[in-house]
């Protein structure tokens, strides 16, 4: 699917799509960006509050941002990127094994004055595989008009 400003209706959500966060994957991210005990030591991870091993939520939020991309933003999509998020919240733990789906609401879609595009403002909610909500996010895209080329 491929997504311009004229395509963000205020009010409308979507499911963005889904994936599978893995063990090894969890670990690997932890190592490099977040080495707390509970991100990269299973033993230490047991005797923690959290009872195992967990993602980081910068973790749980690049998996989203990876959905958001694959699914929306790759190839024809007139996004120029984000001037930022306005709130990111980790609600619940992301353990292996976690399947997390991505659903999206479209809070405001402001055009730009001068220009033929404009500023999106989305509501990210990821799910796990019970419908547990473990993160949601408010985020900020820049998106061009359809057929424009322009801002």
């Amino acid at each position: 699917m491929t997504l311009f400003f004229e395509d963000f209706e205020v009010g409308s959500a979507r499911v963005a799509g889904s994936r599978t966060v893995s063990r090894e994957e969890i670990l690997d991210f932890a190592r490099k960006f977040d080495p707390q005990p509970f991100h990269v030591d299973e033993e230490a991870a047991r005797r923690s509050p959290f009872g195992g091993l967990i993602a980081s939520g910068w973790h749980t939020a690049a998996v989203c941002h990876g959905i958001l991309v694959e699914e929306f933003l790759k190839g024809e999509s007139g996004s120029l990127g984000s001037p930022g998020v306005d709130e990111l919240r980790w609600l619940k733990p992301v353990r292996p094994g976690d399947t997390l789906t991505l659903h999206i609401e479209v809070l405001a879609a402001t055009p730009a004055r001068s220009k033929p595009g404009g500023l999106v403002k989305l509501r990210y909610t990821a799910r796990n595989q019970t419908g547990e909500e473990v993160l949601t996010m408010i985020g900020n895209g820049f998106f061009l008009r359809r057929n424009t080329g322009e801002t």
